[in-house]
């Protein structure tokens, strides 16, 4: 081969690892949406990126940042709205919801009870780097997705220099960035913040941290995923909190294998730091040395690009409607969370699956259920302990117990739960 076509074969390499890289990005984009996907790049890149190597530009409006000073009570927040009776007008602030992000599908579950208890709900999509595909993208998204509920809500764009309706009673900041143009929004509406997860934890100590550290202090009402962030957020920085429990749809995992089980699942996600994957995958390389015999399944992410040092088999993104026949081939899984406690645990359970999961007041406050084996986030602990589940000679009557023992859950319950709280602190 000549000089110059190894050179041009060099180049159309480097050209295909670059066309790669960026489709890999673009997938990550549409499916983690955009603040997902920028609270990974910024995370990851922290330690590389100058705030003027990165345009000055985050999450947040910088200037909105720079206005708020939650050290001086807000005149605005003085006499909120109260709504005496009947329903309550409700603006929610978000970030662009994707396709995958668990967190948004969530979020629309709770707009759902409000709406669902006659209160009158408007969404409006916060987007300061401007990388929202387009609003009829989302909306067409959300319309086609079965994991999303279907909304009477309106669906906008949210203009800091119009702000929210006038006749807004309740607004809700729903993401620390969001919680910046809530508070400096003009409307008099009662401030709450729906919290699922303490957000500092999701930069490395800098700038970002600070700035979603410092919404705690903004004066919100709380209403929080669980028990943990409400204990956290009440004693740590004095914000009124309520909180609902986590729950699970039994209509969605049930058991419908009562035979031994001879694999396990393990909640791979590797663009989400908090989930742990690193330390997940040093784990199931133990087990797989304990249990050779056994299927390991991922599922959460395609992984392909990863070179894992155990055989496994790659299940990518899955459906909610795929999950249960998956889960009822395992005896167990794996679900680490570094922060607030993931769904994954509860849904296993109801499925006859022994969840395995990282000790800590983070998950063991949001639920108590007797069959979560909390271990140390030590990759051996967690190997033996899965390994465990497989010498049982109860296997089968345990996986029975399990799924009863969250039978009578119901995510109506944390719904009437989070209403209420919403309702009786409006009223006054």
């Amino acid at each position: 081969m000549s000089p110059l076509s190894s050179r041009l074969t060099a180049v159309r390499t480097r050209a295909a690892r670059v066309r790669t890289r960026a489709a890999r990005l673009l997938r990550f984009f549409k499916d983690l949406g955009p603040k997902a996907f920028l609270g990974r790049v910024f995370s990851k890149l922290s330690t590389q990126l100058s705030l003027q190597n990165a345009g000055g530009e985050m999450l947040v409006n910088l200037e909105h940042a720079a206005a708020v000073d939650w050290t001086v009570p807000g005149e605005r927040f003085a006499n909120p709205v109260t709504a005496a009776d009947g329903p309550v007008r409700m603006a929610w602030i978000m970030s662009p919801p994707g396709a995958e992000s668990g967190g948004h599908q969530n979020l629309f579950r709770f707009i759902d009870f409000a709406e669902r208890a006659g209160h009158h709900c408007t969404i409006y999509l916060y987007d300061n780097l401007h990388l929202t595909p387009s609003l009829d993208a989302t909306k067409q998204m959300l319309a086609a997705s079965k994991s999303y509920p279907d909304l009477k809500a309106d669906i906008r764009m949210y203009d800091a220099s119009v702000g929210v309706d006038a006749d807004t009673q309740a607004l809700f900041a729903t993401g620390w960035e969001t919680a910046y143009a809530s508070y400096l929004d003009r409307s008099t509406a009662k401030r709450f913040y729906f919290v699922q997860d303490f957000e500092p934890y999701f930069y490395a100590i800098g700038s970002e941290y600070i700035l979603a550290e410092n919404t705690y202090r903004f004066g919100f009402h709380g209403i929080t995923a669980g028990g943990w962030l409400a204990h956290k957020l009440s004693t740590e920085y004095g914000m009124a909190c309520d909180s609902f429990d986590f729950s699970v749809d039994t209509s969605l995992y049930r058991i419908t294998n009562e035979r031994p089980r001879n694999e396990i699942f393990f909640y791979a996600r590797p663009v989400t730091s908090r989930r742990a994957f690193e330390l997940g995958v040093l784990a199931l390389k133990d087990f797989s040395e304990l249990k050779p015999d056994v299927t390991i399944n991922l599922a959460g992410w395609d992984v392909s690009g990863w070179d894992l040092p155990f055989a496994y088999k790659n299940h990518s993104s899955m459906q909610l409607a795929e999950l249960n026949e998956l889960y009822n081939r395992c005896a167990a899984g794996l679900v680490l969370s570094l922060t607030n406690m993931s769904l994954l645990p509860l849904e296993l359970i109801s499925s006859g699956v022994a969840p395995v999961v990282n000790d800590g007041p983070n998950n063991r406050m949001v639920s108590d259920n007797p069959f979560i084996e909390y271990v140390p986030p030590v990759p051996m602990a967690l190997a033996r302990t899965l390994a465990g589940v497989f010498d049982r000679p109860d296997a089968t009557a345990r996986g029975l117990a399990m799924s009863a023992s969250v039978a009578g859950a119901s995510w109506s319950d944390s719904g009437d739960a989070f209403v209420s709280a919403v309702e009786r602190v409006m009223r006054g």
